[in-house]
């Protein structure tokens, strides 16, 4: 099969599975792209479907209008491949070879008496454009109001930003090379790039590369990680030699990022999916860091803690993750409003069950990739609350906005993902 053609295909496959078999985007392109074997395909389709989840609502718009009668379930797959068209409009793409190897993509999928319409709804796209919609729209209507509700100011701002792509930030490691000088290695190869001012070891690429095309990516010096995430390391003060827990860890970045900065640190990086901590070994042997990656529950700590308390605790917890939805559009067609009862319950549950672990006047970082208010502030407030021995440390305006209870920062503001982070530290009982 044509390249160009496979790719269509792989596309309309990965998003059917998506939209319309609840299967989570990870998942679906973590299966599909492997089949493509050159990286540039590969990166296409990827591109393809991301901006197909992100303008679903516009697209959906334009078949609407367009159709003489609606699509039913059955054509599912002619659904994804029409968004796919779409999508390659909407990303600039050379409309001739889009447009033919769509219509190519259709008679390989065995949907060649629609090849006409396919071809016609495409032409008329690129004739006419694609309708505008509120990016609001995505959204499904109960987490649009609960951001809404919290963000007022900033909710138009926060969807608007979410249905952009996302821009690619690396984290240089400053064992093996300071960060000026790897971006001076970017420059001297043609790679447009800035350093970060905030973000003492961050990068961003004015247009993404595959990791490949990256230098010293493969050595680990260098890895893709959001500016966001990398401030979780300022977010820490420790001491050479301190014992770190790194309690919910895959893939593994924050708890690379603490180590590439102080390689005296004593990581234990844990993760419940025994496939994540495999991932996440490879990752820290890429990097060349020593770090202690098991496979554990850290609500369970009777099962794996040795009984030494630990300095610095991070829990990056399992969210809502509706501050990165531009990097996983698929949240908004699978999360459902009963799973913030139930993410808050397992984030209540590890603060309790982790909190016992740290050493007095040692610092748990909370951290979550969610912009919801009963996940972040509140959930800081109330374990407040209810434990006498902890306190709100300081963190600056880096860290974004100050909600009383940690710091917030919002989708999009200076490139970020939208992300949350408070430092707790231990002292005596109040």
């Amino acid at each position: 099969m044509n390249t160009g053609i496979a790719s269509r295909v792989v596309a309309a496959r990965v998003l059917d599975e998506v939209l319309h078999r609840g299967r989570s985007l990870k998942a679906a392109l973590s299966a599909a792209l492997p089949t493509l074997p050159d990286a540039r395909d590969r990166a296409l389709v990827e591109a393809i479907v991301m901006t197909a989840l992100r303008q679903r609502t516009r697209f959906d718009a334009a078949l609407s209008a367009w159709l003489a009668k609606p699509l039913v379930q059955r054509d599912g797959d002619l659904r994804a491949l029409l968004l796919v068209g779409f999508a390659q409009l909407e990303l600039g793409l050379p409309a001739h070879a889009a447009l033919a190897a769509t219509v190519d993509a259709a008679r390989t999928m065995k949907r060649t008496h629609q090849a006409g319409m396919v071809n016609a709804l495409l032409r008329r796209a690129q004739r006419e454009g694609l309708p505008q919609a509120d990016p609001c729209s995505t959204w499904p209507s109960w987490l649009a109001e609960r951001v809404a509700s919290d963000w007022p100011q900033q909710a138009e701002a926060i969807f608007s930003a979410s249905a952009q792509a996302a821009p690619m930030w690396l984290r240089v490691s400053r064992r093996q090379q300071s960060r000026d000088a790897y971006l001076e290695t970017l420059h001297g190869i043609g790679i447009d790039a800035d350093a970060d001012a905030q973000a003492t070891d961050a990068i961003r690429l004015r247009t993404p590369l595959p990791v490949q095309q990256l230098p010293g990516f493969e050595t680990g010096t260098v890895s893709v990680q959001d500016a966001a995430a990398q401030a979780v390391a300022d977010a820490f003060a420790l001491t050479p030699g301190a014992r770190i827990l790194d309690a919910c860890a895959a893939p593994g970045g924050k708890a690379a990022h603490l180590a590439e900065r102080d390689a005296s640190l004593r990581i234990t990086a844990l993760d419940v999916d025994v496939r994540r901590v495999r991932r996440m070994q490879d990752t820290f042997a890429r990097l060349q860091l020593d770090i202690d990656a098991r496979c554990a529950d850290a609500t369970q700590a009777s099962s794996w803690w040795d009984g030494l308390p630990f300095d610095g605790i991070l829990i990056d917890a399992p969210c809502s993750a509706s501050g990165i939805v531009r990097r996983q559009p698929d949240v908004l067609l699978h999360r459902r409003e009963s799973d913030i009862a139930a993410l808050c319950a397992i984030q209540s549950s590890l603060l309790d069950t982790l909190w016992p672990l740290l050493a007095p006047g040692g610092s748990l970082v909370y951290a979550t990739c969610s912009i919801l208010g009963a996940e972040n502030a509140a959930q800081v407030d109330a374990f407040l609350a209810r434990t006498p021995d902890a306190a709100l440390a300081p963190l600056d305006a880096r860290f974004g906005h100050d909600t009383g209870h940690g710091h917030q920062r919002l989708p999009g503001e200076d490139g970020r993902d939208g992300f949350f982070c408070a430092r707790l530290q231990k002292g005596r009982c109040r």
